[in-house]
């Protein structure tokens, strides 16, 4: 399994994000200062969490991979298609944008966004050097969240679909994701005839795949370089957290992606 812990913290990596260029990591719960139900490696700010534990996390989350805190670039995530382009380190002080995708191809920026059964993307495009990260639950998904991301990186940086590799994360499998009939509903309306394919039945009850309907938007974005973790957020609470499966009081793990500087030796 790719995992990594060089310390404390323990993070998960992707073989097709391997690249000298691009730093990256979905960090797992272990290796932080926060106590129940946010044990331990919580980096969510909005979760009941001790400000100063989540400071301390995020400060051990960063010098892991080698990057400075002051890198940071984060938004207020909204479930939304929204993207931002990020040409500079978000200042502390400046309130955040609210958005599920951002850009860079900056190397001095590092992204971060936080999860608890939501998918994490990941996205890289060597040619063009840039990154992104996406977050896609169940409103981001039928919104199709990804597809604006590789949208925007066509429009903003000349991307072409097939250079860009992309990684979903760990999050929920459909097998622990049983679904209602308005989302039901919002989901054949966005996907069409392909609907019925990320709606498995089981007992009884609809499932949404978020994994498959993700690889699938990016799939009829032209991406083909696509590497699915297939780790379920629920079924592994000693690595992940879930709101699911830990009935919503819980914390978020984090996804980080930047571009190294040329010449840089940082993990």
């Amino acid at each position: 399994m790719p995992f990594v812990q060089p310390d404390l913290v323990r993070y998960y990596t992707f073989d097709s994000l391997d690249d000298e260029g691009v730093v990256h990591a979905v960090f797992t719960r272990q290796g932080g200062v926060s106590k129940p139900p946010w044990d331990s490696l919580n980096l969510g700010g909005t979760v009941g969490d001790d400000a100063s534990h989540v400071a301390e996390n995020r400060q051990r989350a960063f010098a892991a991979m080698g990057r400075d805190i002051a890198t940071l670039y984060d938004v207020w995530q909204v479930h939304s298609a929204d993207v931002v382009i990020a040409n500079a380190p978000r200042p502390p002080e400046t309130p955040h944008r609210r958005a599920d995708v951002i850009l860079t191809n900056r190397p001095e920026v590092t992204l971060l966004m936080r999860f608890a059964d939501c998918v994490p993307i990941l996205l890289h495009d060597p040619a063009r050097r840039v990154v992104g990260l996406a977050h896609a639950g169940w409103q981001g998904t039928v919104r199709r969240t990804v597809e604006a991301a590789v949208r925007a990186m066509q429009a903003e940086y000349g991307c072409h679909s097939p250079d860009i590799r992309a990684a979903i994360g760990p999050s929920i499998g459909a097998h622990h994701y049983a679904v209602g009939p308005d989302v039901v509903a919002q989901v054949k309306a966005s996907f069409g005839a392909d609907a019925p394919a990320l709606l498995p039945g089981d007992n009884g009850a609809v499932k949404f795949d978020l994994w498959q309907a993700n690889r699938l938007l990016l799939e009829q974005c032209g991406v083909r370089q696509i590497e699915v973790a297939e780790i379920c957020t629920a079924c592994h609470l000693e690595d992940w957290f879930s709101h699911r499966g830990e009935n919503g009081r819980t914390g978020r793990f984090g996804a980080l992606i930047a571009l190294r500087s040329v010449g840089s030796k940082n993990r």
